[in-house]
């Protein structure tokens, strides 16, 4: 049997691991610092709670992600959906900084576009951009891949006409 503190230990290692999804999550759901900061750690707090239930034979990062995006829905939810999500701060530290300079104009407009979608879709286009597979995207948000596939090619579409492509 596993110790508690040896329990805490394997969480905090695989959290810091995949602290990148905390903080994508965070950063796409709330709009101000201090909001992506307690977000972060409602995060972290419902993911500790239900380690005891993670299957190690599956994937960590899917588990979390699920747990993030349901944590980050129920936040914006009881915020009546009125909080203006800033996602263009979003930030990859391993991103070149002069390609990311390059790019700043559209990448803000595509971000205004994933700003204005719903929670659901905006879970589902966050795990795409992220290059998740179809069947995990699937997987962490309960839906079939047939759908995840027809969604992710709707917002596409719909993200295209109103960056006027």
């Amino acid at each position: 049997m596993v110790g508690a503190g040896s329990l805490q230990d394997a969480f905090r290692d695989a959290l810091e691991r995949h602290r990148g999804i905390v903080l994508k999550v965070a950063h796409s759901y709330a709009a101000h610092a201090e909001d992506r900061r307690d977000l972060a750690q409602d995060i972290a707090a419902q993911a500790w709670k239900a380690y005891r239930h993670y299957d190690p034979a599956r994937s960590f990062s899917t588990w979390l992600y699920r747990i993030a995006l349901n944590v980050a829905i129920s936040h914006l939810r009881a915020q009546g959906g009125r909080e203006s999500v800033a996602i263009d701060e979003i930030a990859d530290p391993a991103h070149d900084e002069d390609a990311a300079r390059e790019n700043d104009d559209g990448v803000r407009a595509l971000h205004r576009c994933i700003a204005t979608l719903d929670p659901l879709d905006r879970a589902l286009f966050l795990l795409y951009l992220d290059e998740r597979p179809q069947r995990e995207i699937a997987d962490v948000l309960g839906l079939s891949e047939t759908n995840v596939a027809t969604k992710i090619g709707r917002l596409k579409n719909r993200i295209r006409e109103q960056m006027g492509e």
